[in-house]
C-alpha cells in the first residue's frame, strides 16, 4: 500500500510539473507576440513592485539567511543568498536598464533578394520556454525573469530550498506585476514546491522545455549536464586566472588583484589562481596587499620562498589549481614564461575568464590569441565578465561552452532565428 501511495504521489507530481510547462508554453506564445512597448511596461512595473515590496522581500530573505546559518551554510553561499536594500535597488535598476535596450525580437540577422526573385531574411525570434535551475541566488530569479520577458520568452524556475522564502515572495511580486499590465503571469513560474524531483521532471521534459540553464557550483552544473534530456547551456563554473607578466606595473597589479579577489569572492568571475612571471618585481607587494585583505594564499615552493615578512602561505597542490574557491582563498604559482602560463591555464581552466596584466603589447596579443576561454581580459579586473558591466542589462548566466552562446548571456542569447522566404510562385528547378 505504501509503495502504491508513493507511486501515485510521484505520478501526480510529474503531472503537476507538466501542467506548469503547458501553461508556460501558452504564455510564451503570448509573449512572442508582445511588442516592445508592452514588454518594457512590464519590466518597469516589476521594478516598481520590487521597490514597493522591499520590506516584504527582505523579511523573507532574513528567514532564509537564518535557516542557512542554522544549517551551517558556507559564508560564500550566504553572501550569494543575501539581499539588501542596495541589492534590491540594483535589481530594479537593472530592469529599468533592460527597458531602454533594443528589442532583439525581429532583428534581421541577414537578408537578400536571390537571383530567382525570392526575398529571404533571417530574423531573431524567442526561444520559447526557458528553464533555469540555480541555488541560493534570489537575484537570478529577477534577472532571468526580466531577460525572458524582454526577449519574448516564458521562464520556469527552480531556485532551490536555500532561498525558498525569498523566491516565493519574489515570484508573487513578479507575477502580480505582469498581470497588472496585461501580460501573462504564467510567463514566470516555479517548480520549487516540488523539490528535487520537480527539478528532475523539468530536466527530462524534452519537447516542453526549449533550453535549460543551470547556475551554481560545479556539482549542480554537472548534475544537470549529466541528467538532463532537454537542451542545456552549461554555465558558470569559473576557475579564473590572472597572469602577471614581468612588465606589469605594481600599482595596477595590486589594485586589480584586490578587486578581482575581494570585491565579491563568492561569484564566478572572481580570480582563483594567480600566475606570476619569475622576473616580475611586483609579487611581494601583491601578496602583502592580498594577505592584509584577509586572503588565504595557497602557494607553490617558489612563491613560498619570496613571501614577504608577516605573510603566511599554505602549500599548494594540484587540488588548489583545480579549485573554484568562491571564497577568500587564492592559489599562487610562479612561472618561467608566458608560454608556461598559457600551458597552466589550458590544463586547469574551466573556460570562463582569464586575464593578463602587462605593458608588453606583443605578450598581450599572444595571450588573447592563444587563450581559449569565453572572456579574455587585458589589464583589467576579471569582475568585468558580467552582463550588466558589458552593457547587456543583466545576464542569464555566463556560458562556458561554445554552441549557441558563449560568455555572458543577455537578450540576444535568449533568442534563436527563423528563416523567412517570400516569393511570387517560384519553384525549384
Amino acid at each position: 500500500m505504501t509503495e502504491q501511495i508513493v507511486e501515485q504521489s510521484a505520478t501526480q507530481l510529474s503531472d503537476d510539473v507538466h501542467a506548469i510547462l503547458a501553461r508556460a508554453r501558452r504564455a510564451s506564445r503570448r509573449m512572442a507576440g508582445a511588442n516592445r512597448a508592452w514588454k518594457d511596461k512590464g519590466l518597469r512595473a516589476i521594478a516598481e513592485a520590487l521597490l514597493a515590496n522591499q520590506d516584504r522581500i527582505l523579511a523573507a530573505n532574513l528567514q532564509d539567511l537564518a535557516a542557512g546559518k542554522a544549517n551551517g551554510t558556507s559564508a560564500a553561499m550566504l553572501d550569494r543568498l543575501t539581499l539588501t536594500k542596495q541589492r534590491v535597488q540594483g535589481l530594479a535598476d537593472a530592469l529599468e536598464n533592460l527597458a531602454t535596450l533594443p528589442d532583439p525580437v525581429g532583428n534581421v540577422v541577414r537578408g537578400a533578394t536571390l537571383p530567382n526573385g525570392l526575398r529571404m531574411r533571417q530574423v531573431n525570434v524567442p526561444l520559447g520556454v526557458v528553464a533555469a535551475i540555480y541555488e541560493a541566488r534570489p537575484n537570478v530569479t529577477v534577472d532571468i525573469a526580466g531577460l525572458a520577458l524582454k526577449s519574448g520568452n516564458a521562464v520556469v524556475l527552480r531556485g532551490g530550498t536555500a532561498a525558498a522564502h525569498t523566491n516565493e515572495a519574489l515570484l508573487t511580486i513578479l507575477r502580480d506585476a505582469l498581470d497588472a499590465v496585461g501580460l501573462p503571469a504564467d510567463a514566470v513560474q516555479s517548480v520549487d514546491k516540488y523539490g528535487r524531483e520537480g527539478a528532475n521532471v523539468l530536466m527530462r521534459a524534452r519537447g516542453e522545455v526549449d533550453v535549460l540553464i543551470p547556475r551554481g557550483g560545479r556539482e549542480l552544473i554537472q548534475t544537470v549536464v549529466r541528467n538532463a534530456s532537454v537542451p542545456v547551456i552549461e554555465t558558470g563554473e569559473g576557475n579564473v586566472h590572472i597572469f602577471i607578466d614581468s612588465s606589469a606595473p605594481e600599482d595596477m597589479c595590486v589594485e586589480i588583484l584586490l578587486n578581482s579577489k575581494t570585491q565579491r569572492p563568492s561569484v564566478c568571475n572572481t580570480v582563483e589562481t594567480l600566475l606570476v612571471h619569475k622576473d616580475a618585481t611586483v609579487l611581494p607587494a601583491v601578496l602583502k596587499a592580498l594577505s592584509d585583505a584577509g586572503v588565504r594564499l595557497h602557494v607553490d615552493e617558489r612563491v613560498q620562498a619570496v613571501l614577504p615578512a608577516g605573510v603566511t602561505g599554505f602549500p599548494a597542490t594540484d587540488e588548489d589549481w583545480a579549485t573554484e574557491y568562491m571564497d577568500l582563498d587564492l592559489a599562487v604559482k610562479m612561472v618561467d614564461s608566458l608560454p608556461d602560463a598559457i600551458k597552466h591555464i589550458r590544463t586547469w581552466s574551466t573556460g570562463h575568464t582569464e586575464a593578463i596584466l602587462t605593458n608588453d603589447l606583443a605578450n598581450a596579443e599572444r595571450f588573447i590569441a592563444e587563450i581559449d576561454s569565453a572572456a579574455v581580459i587585458v589589464n583589467a579586473s576579471t569582475r568585468f565578465t558580467d552582463g550588466s558591466e558589458l552593457g547587456l542589462g543583466a545576464e542569464v548566466g555566463i556560458s562556458t561552452q561554445k554552441l549557441h552562446a558563449r560568455g555572458p548571456m543577455g537578450l540576444g542569447e535568449l533568442t534563436t532565428t527563423k528563416w523567412i522566404v517570400q516569393g511570387e510562385g517560384q519553384i525549384r528547378a
